[in-house]
């Protein structure tokens, strides 16, 4: 089979323009779109030889900026997860972070569950308000529960390494993952004002 050698500065040309408008949309970062659009062309290069025509160019494209994208999101939530002055509360956020657990620590009930859903143009791990409920909320979550969602979403381990890190079973790791998100959204949900 005859390897496609595909003409760089074509598809620059082509589409630069519209993968950079994408990911402006999708970072609302001109500098850090510009790297992105450069880092997608240097992959296509490197990852030419493998493209067999079996996607167009620009989905190919397209796909390439896209798995950048979600690496920039994904190390952008880990280092504000960790971030020091976002874990350093004061005791007015303590008091409204405490409301969906009882005097023992429990979650509480709740009917009242808003609808939310991130808008297109915003993220919302860039709102400061935000993060800060999101890790009072992971910090009240069960220890190995916390542990398998964040060596899952924060440290990017396999579901096997997890089971057998934390004595898991797979059907009772994937239960703790499913569960763990149920008390985060309830968690966010009672305590993330959706209009701020």
């Amino acid at each position: 089979m005859e390897k496609t050698r595909l003409p760089i500065n074509e598809l620059v040309v082509n589409y630069s323009d519209e993968l950079f408008r994408w990911a402006v949309y999708r970072t609302n970062n001109r500098e850090i779109a510009q790297d992105m659009v450069q880092d997608t062309f240097l992959a296509a290069i490197k990852s030419q030889e493998a493209f067999q025509n079996k996607a167009k160019v620009k989905t190919w494209l397209f796909s390439i900026l896209n798995n950048k994208i979600m690496d920039h999101h994904r190390k952008n939530f880990k280092e504000i997860i960790f971030r020091q002055s976002d874990l350093q509360m004061n005791a007015a956020n303590d008091n409204m972070f405490g409301k969906p657990f009882d005097e023992y620590g429990n979650w509480k009930n709740r009917s009242n569950a808003m609808l939310w859903q991130e808008k297109e143009d915003e993220h919302l791990l860039d709102k400061a308000g935000f993060r800060q409920i999101l890790q009072n909320c992971l910090e009240h979550l069960p220890e190995k529960w916390f542990s398998a969602v964040q060596m899952k979403y924060l440290e990017d381990k396999d579901g096997e390494q997890i089971c057998q890190e934390l004595g898991l079973s797979p059907s009772n790791f994937w239960q703790i993952l499913h569960r763990s998100k149920l008390k985060l959204k309830d968690c966010i949900e009672t305590n993330w004002d959706i209009s701020a």
